[in-house]
């Protein structure tokens, strides 16, 4: 018998966890199943291809908000070319209106609801002890929703399993090279926020600690690049969330990240110590914001103190070793366009990594599907459903929030201009009106909905400078070319920039001072002199941009690209002074320390 379990990921770069974890589970009991991984952006004739060779007997498919169209799209046509095929489903995207999605597509067998292990191995059970073709299904499975006699029926649900019956999906770990890897220490939630389907789920339940932390210890091992944790609220377990936590330090490797999505208001003072304790970059923190209206807080169900996340963000940022990501979500009740200005200011405010501005989707199953037509909620009729206006918010407003949301993906998100945006925020009353701005400047020039090179995008500022702000432009010129050079050795330099042939000598002699006697670049030691200046770079600033102050000179500054921040990616920066041999804060060359910004 041969069953095919099959993935549709967003991104290469993603794996998908639940159908590794159906694997594993159903091997354990003696059952295989081979697993098939493509991506939406994949040509659909690929994965005919892909699926019609491997001639599945049984295919079952994730579906999930992001590849529903695809899959239904795609399985009538493997129907077609697999007649003799079962096709089944599972996931939350089909789970909540199973009997819905088997009226419109007759392709399917049946739909496996809830958690799938056991489900699914009962389901493959049945298909390898059967001896015929049997028209009946196997309806006296618990968790199906399935077609019986020309009717669909639903069965009985299933219990939710014990954590400590999953088994780890993961082995040979060469199967996931350049992928994101996924993994579960709990499931449920124990909240209630009405947007999303874990609070339909109460029943929170843990892995015991003795299997976690082996697992973990074999990622460790195997020097995973990133293990994203999927538990929904990581820390709502303080026992729990400390024993993983002291385990990843005291057992860092120093090259896997963990990232975790928290509640920030519920970390102790006991957490945060920890957290200070661990290596730069050794964890990153996900803090779902949502909104600062109070009154939208409550409507959603959320039990948040936005000063308590505000004082824990801060307090986290002390320890200037965790890349923290927050999350706002627009359309949501209560919050008009001025609302959301507010709440994207005071969020802006704590300078997070990352800010992501999302907006609202309205899940099948969720109570804010059930409350839509209340709050005067319209939102897209296919996945992933998104808002389009509400009782506070229009759709043109909508649309300028997207203006605003592409500008902070690009100019805030991305750390590619760190230096270059905060200056700029000084030219507007406010950061949210600084993107406002230049998202109505990309829409009047015809802009938006290009693919833009870096590069492009710095160009863009500076015209956006020269036409509507009365500003310096040769120290945003300046600024600009600090926050490339600092990402990139650019082999290339950009068009703005000012010529270095009079420093030519100078930064010649510097190199091979440096190859003779290395103190600045010791960690090239060996190399010859036009060989570390194309390793790094040396470049002559006319504002002293590394001390963060506009005051005009000649400032010189050394960018390492072997050692950066684990946080911004920067590359090491010093400052240096190339007549003397004394750096611009006075000290002696040879005592000189490497200084990192």
């Amino acid at each position: 018998m041969k069953i095919l379990l099959m993935a549709v990921n967003a991104k290469y770069i993603h794996s998908n966890l639940a159908v590794y974890s159906l694997q594993s589970y159903a091997a354990r009991h003696g059952i295989r199943a081979e697993i098939a991984e493509y991506t939406i952006n994949q040509q659909k004739d690929e994965i005919l291809r892909g699926v019609y060779r491997q001639k599945p007997e049984v295919l079952c498919v994730s579906c999930y908000i992001w590849n529903i169209s695809f899959v239904e799209d795609i399985m009538g046509d493997i129907r077609k070319i697999l007649p003799e095929t079962d096709i089944w489903v599972g996931g939350p995207e089909v789970s909540y209106d199973a009997e819905a999605f088997l009226e419109r597509c007759p392709w399917a067998c049946g739909v496996m609801c809830g958690e799938g292990e056991e489900t699914f191995l009962e389901l493959a059970s049945y298909y390898e002890k059967r001896t015929e073709k049997e028209n009946s299904g196997p309806a006296a499975i618990r968790g199906l929703v399935c077609r019986q006699k020309g009717q669909i029926v639903r069965t009985p649900s299933r219990p939710i399993m014990d954590m400590d019956r999953l088994v780890f999906p993961y082995g040979d770990m060469a199967l996931f090279s350049h992928k994101i890897i996924y993994y579960e220490s709990s499931r449920g939630c124990p909240f209630s926020c009405s947007y999303c389907l874990s609070s339909i789920d109460k029943k929170l339940r843990f892995r015991s600690l003795d299997l976690v932390l082996d697992e973990l210890q074999f990622f460790l091992d195997e020097k995973v690049p990133q293990v994203k944790f999927v538990d929904r609220t990581f820390n709502c377990k303080k026992e729990h969330a400390m024993a993983i936590w002291t385990y990843i330090r005291d057992h860092d490797n120093g090259v896997t990240n963990f990232h975790f999505e928290i509640a920030a208001d519920l970390l102790t003072e006991e957490e945060i110590s920890l957290i200070a304790s661990m290596r730069p970059g050794l964890i990153q923190l996900e803090i779902g914001v949502q909104s600062t209206n109070e009154r939208t807080i409550r409507e959603i169900r959320r039990k948040t103190s936005f000063d308590k996340i505000a004082e824990t963000v801060r307090k986290v940022q002390k320890g200037g070793n965790v890349h923290q990501h927050l999350d706002l979500i627009a359309g949501l009740p209560y919050e008009d366009y001025e609302s959301f200005r507010r709440s994207f200011g005071q969020v802006y405010s704590l300078r997070p990594q990352q800010l992501q501005l999302g907006f609202l989707k309205v899940l099948k199953g969720s109570y804010m599907h059930e409350m839509a037509e209340a709050y005067g909620c319209v939102y897209q009729e296919a996945e992933p459903y998104e808002v389009l206006k509400t009782n506070w918010i229009s759709y043109g407003d909508v649309l300028r929030l997207k203006g605003v949301e592409e500008m902070v993906e690009v100019y805030y998100n991305s750390g590619q201009f760190i230096r270059t945006v905060k200056a700029m925020e000084e030219l507007f009353p406010d950061a949210f009106s600084m993107y406002e701005a230049l998202a109505d400047f990309y829409d009047e020039k015809g802009y938006q909905g290009i693919s833009h090179t870096r590069i492009r995008r710095y160009e863009i500022l500076l015209e956006y400078l020269e036409e509507r702000q009365q500003a310096d432009t040769e120290y945003f010129r300046e600024l600009m070319l600090f926050d490339l050079y600092a990402r990139e050795n650019l082999k290339t330099r950009p068009s703005w920039a000012c010529d270095m042939a009079p420093y030519k000598k100078r930064l010649q002699a510097f190199y091979r001072e440096e190859e003779e006697n290395p103190v600045l670049l010791a960690d090239y030691k060996g190399y010859q002199a036009r060989q570390t200046m194309k390793m790094t770079h040396l470049e002559v600033f006319h504002y002293d941009i590394l001390g963060g102050e506009k005051k005009r000179g000649e400032f010189p500054v050394l960018f390492d690209y072997r050692r950066r921040n684990p946080l911004t990616y920067d590359a090491a920066m010093c400052a240096v002074n190339l007549e003397s041999g004394i750096d611009c804060q006075g000290e002696d060359y040879d005592k000189k320390d490497k200084r990192d910004t």
